[in-house]
C-alpha cells in the first residue's frame, strides 16, 4: 500500500502519516478539528482505519456532515490517494505519492496502443464514463477537447495523456495551476494504476491499468494448461458423480420399507 499524508487545507495541523492502525478525527473544545488520540476528552467525529486492504473511513455513531469528494457519508467509506474529506468545516486532502518529471520526453506518433489503460471518472461531470488511451486524449475548455471542462477558468488546452510504451504521462499544455495528482499539484508526471488526478476540484479520474496488458493468452505453453487440468495425485482415483439421486434412492427404500411392514404385518 502507498504511503499516504493527511493534509489540511486550512493548515491548522502540519501534514501527518497515515500509519497502520486506527486515527482519530476529534473536535477539541475550543472547536478546531483534528487527529487526535485516544484520550478522553476531544468529541470523535470519525476516524481513519489503516490496514493491509487499504483506508477506510468509519463515521462515528449518530454524527452528520461527514463528506469524502462532496459526497455525504454515514457510516464508511473506502479511501485513495486524492481524496478530500470534509468533517466540521475542516478538509483533510489524502496526499499520495507521485512521480513528476522535470523534462518530459517529445511526443510519440499515435500506434496501436491496448485500450484497456483507460482513464474512468468517479467524481463531477464524466462520473462513470472512460476514455480510452490507446490515442493522445486531450484536457481543456476547447470545445474540441478529449475531455472537455467546460470551466471559465480552465485554460483551453490543459493537460493531455500520451503512452509511452508500457507508461503513461501527463502533460503540461501551459496550464495555470497544473493538474492535481493523489493530492499534490504537479505539472508533468508519470502515471500508474490507481492515480487520481483532480481538474477544477470536483472533475475526479482514476488511471486503470490491466495486470500484464502486453502479455497475450498464446503466450502461455499449452503444456501448462494440460498440466493444469490433471489432478494434483495421479495414484487417487478420478470420482464420477453418482447415477443414482439421492431423492430416487431415499423414495425407493421408503417404498421397500412400507411394502416389508404391509407384508409380514398381515400374517
Amino acid at each position: 500500500m502507498r504511503t499516504l499524508q493527511v493534509h489540511f487545507s486550512n493548515r491548522q495541523q502540519p501534514d501527518q502519516p497515515l500509519k497502520p492502525g486506527v486515527q482519530r478525527i476529534v473536535r477539541h473544545a475550543t472547536g478546531q478539528v483534528g487527529l487526535g488520540d485516544d484520550r478522553v476528552g476531544p468529541l470523535l467525529l470519525a476516524q481513519f482505519c489503516v490496514d493491509q486492504r487499504g483506508v477506510w473511513l468509519q463515521v462515528a455513531s449518530g454524527t452528520r456532515g461527514i463528506h469524502v469528494n462532496g459526497r455525504p457519508v454515514r457510516r464508511m467509506a473506502l479511501l485513495r490517494a486524492g481524496d478530500a474529506v470534509y468533517a466540521d468545516g475542516a478538509e483533510m486532502l489524502l496526499r499520495g505519492e507521485c512521480e513528476p518529471v522535470t523534462h518530459p520526453p517529445a511526443p510519440q506518433a499515435a500506434s496501436d496502443e491496448d485500450m484497456r489503460v483507460l482513464l474512468r471518472g468517479v467524481g463531477g461531470r464524466y462520473h462513470g464514463r472512460c476514455f480510452t488511451l490507446d490515442q493522445p486524449r486531450t484536457i481543456g475548455s476547447d470545445p474540441h477537447s478529449d475531455i472537455l471542462i467546460d470551466e471559465p477558468a480552465f485554460a483551453d488546452s490543459h493537460a493531455r495523456l500520451e503512452r509511452h510504451g508500457e507508461k503513461v504521462l501527463l502533460r503540461d499544455l501551459g496550464s495555470a495551476e497544473g493538474t492535481q495528482v493523489n493530492g499534490v499539484t504537479v505539472r508533468h508526471c508519470w502515471l500508474q494504476a490507481g492515480d487520481q488526478l483532480v481538474f477544477e476540484g470536483n472533475h475526479r479520474f482514476v488511471l486503470e491499468v490491466p495486470l500484464n496488458p502486453r502479455i497475450p493468452a498464446s503466450h502461455f505453453p499449452q503444456s501448462e494448461e494440460r498440466e493444469t487440468a490433471e489432478p494434483a495425485d495421479a495414484s487417487m482415483p478420478e470420482r464420477r458423480p453418482r447415477r443414482w439421486p439421492w431423492l430416487l434412492l431415499s423414495a425407493l427404500l421408503l417404498g421397500a420399507a412400507i411394502s416389508a411392514l404391509l407384508l409380514f404385518g398381515a400374517r
